[in-house]
């Protein structure tokens, strides 16, 4: 392929050969290749479109076709790696983009990263500082200011 197509490890194989058999095409997909075989490369979707080993490229990156699963799959791979570990937006975004492209591929990603709970637990948010730890105050009267320290299991006092 064009871009030196880098393959994460055997299961994208297998991700391949199903995007080669996938038929769920986009209509831009469809008249780009109708233009691209028609006129033989002549016109300016030609120059983007190309078929090669039985895969769509658009501008040298595979196009997925409109199936959820597969994109699902692509993303998965790139995403859910012990070797990569759960990039963040952009850098998840420029990954998968590296070798494939479909129609609202950014979304999609972002969409994707957005619902992944161990991402979600690794962010930090930013907040204000809590404070100075303050004592209780002294109470003016028996039972106005109770309160209750529910640490169990801490070992015995050595005194």
């Amino acid at each position: 392929m064009c871009q030196g197509h880098l393959l994460i490890d055997g299961s994208e194989k297998e991700t391949l050969s199903k995007i080669r058999k996938c038929e769920d095409l986009d209509e831009e997909v469809i008249k780009g290749l109708k233009e691209m075989k028609g006129e033989k490369k002549k016109s300016i979707r030609g120059d983007k479109w190309v078929e090669e080993q039985g895969l769509i490229l658009f501008r040298g990156k595979v196009y997925v076709p409109s199936n959820e699963e597969l994109r699902k799959e692509i993303i998965h791979l790139h995403h859910n790696t012990s070797i990569l570990g759960h990039p963040g937006h952009w850098k998840m975004l420029e990954l998968v983009m590296r070798n494939y492209w479909w129609l609202g591929i950014f979304k999609y990603v972002l969409s994707y990263v957005d619902g992944c709970d161990v991402c979600q637990r690794g962010n930090s948010f930013p907040e204000m500082p809590a404070g100075k730890l303050m004592p209780n105050p002294i109470p003016n009267m028996p039972w106005t200011d109770i309160s209750v320290d529910f640490i169990t299991g801490l070992p015995e006092a050595q005194v």
